[in-house]
């Protein structure tokens, strides 16, 4: 809505045009009217519709041509004044004001008329005989009123009207030649319907209208009110109601009586309500609410909004198969102007043995786009109406802004859910493999994938300790000098090489050195094509002792090659190694499965030196007096200390003997 309203009054001389204004702010008839008034600003909140009014008037002895073509292009709405006892000045309208303004305004966007008859005390008859031919020649003209600057009469009511012709315009929503709604308005309520539609069976129930109503004017219908509605719709419209519901075409209908009747404010409330501008397009400052994003933080949805995607999701799956069907997804994005998922994005997330995205993967695909693009998943959420739907201020209440990663690593532990694992590999290394695999294709379903709908990301599931984390990977283009800070940017570097093939493992190893060997990320070696003979790298040392140098995990095997569904603990080992990448955890055999691996990572963490160091401390360092020696208290609890410590140490020793 305009933060302001500026009317122009022109007419011929002599019509009342500075009596008119006069009246309006004296409340009485002025005794001198001078030949024009100075421009009036009335507050906003003496204004109906709460909104600062400027009022100028145009003087033809005071003023230019060129003055009053440039007030004509500043104003908001033209009131074209003539008096009602005088022809001239009513032939006067057409053959030279509509011209004047009309060529001194942008086609594109008319400047909303108002004729205003003055003088209606001379005269017993209306003029509005002679006004209608005339109003309905010309679309841009909203209403014509007549008045008495004499006699106060309507005085109030012109301005008001000005007023209600800028900020409730007849034209962006309906055409009176044709008598009916314009397309923008229709495709703006048909969203505004789906949204309201909360369980998308196409007519908006009981709740639904009383939620529709509550969202937009903030207060319920009693029930005789709703069945008056529909009993309107039912007397008009055969297709109106359904099932004692409004339907898609009843609730236009509604509108669509709204405007004909005058009551268009209803209907740019509901427009306005749901994000929606002037020119019928949804505002930017609703796509695009603030969001302030420090570095090093990331974005990650809450649980609101997951609910909230949820509760889209569960409306549009019809059959019930935790799968979007083509045509389900189609009717989900409905409600956007455009299809915001392209192809790619069924090798992006989990999809079904018929190539659907399922619940898992439609979940995924709004994780990616939060963290990758948070700006964009603002605004894919307000297309949705999430700010209206979850009742919330606006879609950035569904974003939770991480904490510092540095502050994670000071701390030894993160709340974040989403995980970044950037991988880097050689031409052929299998780079792509791993990330369908990850999705739970094998070999011979990525074999089928079509190479234009190919994708650089995978993202999905995994467990760490019992907790669901989402673990997005990258692939990285094999271009080693050209590295970019977002290529960099990672919680965790996947280095692939292909074990087939002596020359891959020297890319992972200058990848390293280069850029990751004396920073703070994580990193974990992949031996891929396992299922193939191994080949010995050529390179300076091989690919165990350059892991052993560098204090990592020693390389791990892996590959897609199998008929089940791959196996999803590399991914695991990964999202662990990106939870917790102080403990740098190490596999003795390399299977980081068995107890005897699962044991030592636990003896050799950090956190387990951090205790044992801290306990050494109270120990040895701890002043015992002589009192403290022969207290009963003090030995009893050195006793229960040292038995506890006895028991686990035994019990430890138990299962690594057993599993050796």
């Amino acid at each position: 809505m305009r933060k302001d309203v500026r009317i122009l009054l022109v007419g011929e001389p002599k019509v009342g045009k500075t009596s008119l204004i006069m009246s309006l702010v004296s409340e009485e008839f002025p005794t001198v009217v001078p030949y024009r008034a100075e421009e009036i600003t009335i507050p906003a909140d003496v204004t109906p519709e709460r909104v600062p009014t400027h009022i100028v008037d145009y003087s033809e002895a005071e003023q230019t041509d060129e003055q009053l073509f440039q007030e004509i292009s500043k104003a908001n709405v033209i009131c074209i004044v003539y008096s009602v006892n005088n022809k001239t000045s009513i032939e006067k309208v057409t053959s030279h004001w509509l011209p004047l303004i009309n060529d001194n305004t942008d086609k594109d966007s008319r400047v909303p008329l108002i004729l205003v008859g003055n003088k209606s005390d001379l005269v017993e008859h209306s003029s509005m005989e002679t006004i209608l031919p005339i109003m309905n020649r010309h679309s841009e003209i909203e209403t014509c009123v007549e008045c008495s600057a004499k006699n106060l009469k309507n005085i109030s009511e012109l301005f008001y009207y000005a007023q209600k012709a800028v900020l409730h315009p007849t034209g962006p929503l309906y055409c009176p030649e044709k008598k009916n709604m314009k397309l923008l308005c229709i495709k703006a309520l048909t969203r505004i319907f789906k949204v309201s539609d909360l369980d998308n069976d196409g007519i908006l129930n009981d709740n639904e209208l009383n939620f529709f109503q509550r969202t937009s004017f903030n207060i319920p219908l009693e029930s005789q009110a709703l069945e008056d509605v529909k009993n309107v719709v039912r007397k008009n419209l055969n297709e109106g109601v359904r099932d004692n519901g409004l339907t898609l075409k009843g609730f236009l209908f509604l509108h669509t009586l709204f405007i004909q009747r005058g009551r268009h404010e209803t209907t740019w409330t509901v427009l306005r309500r749901f994000g929606y501008d002037d020119d019928l397009e949804l505002n930017q400052d609703y796509l695009f609410p603030p969001l302030k994003l420090p570095p090093d933080c990331t974005t990650e949805l809450n649980h609101n909004a997951y609910l909230f995607l949820q509760s889209v999701f569960d409306k549009h799956d019809k059959d019930r198969d935790c799968a979007l069907s083509p045509e389900e997804m189609k009717d989900l994005f409905d409600v956007f102007p455009y299809m915001p998922w392209g192809p790619d994005v069924h090798n992006t997330v989990c999809t079904n043995d018929q190539g659907w995205i399922t619940y898992q993967g439609y979940l995924s695909q709004w994780t990616l786009t939060t963290y990758l693009d948070v700006q964009r998943c603002l605004e894919y959420m307000g297309y949705l109406g999430y700010s209206i739907v979850a009742e919330q201020e606006s879609q950035a209440a569904g974003v939770t802004v991480t904490r510092d990663k540095k502050i994670d690593l000071q701390k030894k532990q993160t709340q974040r859910s989403v995980f970044r694992c950037n991988v880097f590999g050689d031409v052929g290394s299998g780079k792509s493999g791993f990330l369908q695999a990850f999705l739970g294709r094998n070999l011979m379903r990525q074999n089928i994938i079509n190479a234009e709908q190919r994708s650089y990301y995978a993202i999905s599931t995994t467990y760490v300790y019992g907790q669901e984390k989402y673990l997005l990977l990258h692939e990285v283009f094999p271009d080693f000098d050209y590295l970019s800070d977002d290529d960099l940017a990672c919680d965790i570097v996947c280095l692939v090489y292909d074990a087939s093939n002596p020359y891959s493992f020297e890319y992972c190893a200058k990848v390293f050195k280069q850029y990751f060997m004396d920073s703070k990320i994580p990193c974990m070696m992949i031996a891929t094509k396992s299922d193939l003979p191994e080949i010995k790298q050529i390179y300076g040392c091989t690919p165990l002792d350059f892991c052993r140098k560098h204090k990592m995990p020693p390389p791990q095997s892996f590959t897609c090659n199998t008929a089940a569904v791959p196996s999803k603990d590399i991914y695991t080992k990964l999202t662990t190694m990106a939870m917790y990448p102080h403990a740098r955890l190490r596999c003795m055999c390399t299977c980081n499965r068995c107890t005897f691996c699962l044991c030592q990572n636990f003896l050799n963490s950090e956190l387990l030196q951090t205790v044992r160091a801290k306990l050494y401390a109270v120990v040895l360092r701890r002043h015992v007096s002589k009192a403290d020696l022969k207290s009963s208290t003090f030995w009893l609890r050195t006793s229960v200390g040292a038995t506890v410590f006895a028991v686990l140490g035994f019990a430890m020793y138990r299962v690594l003997l057993k599993q050796r």
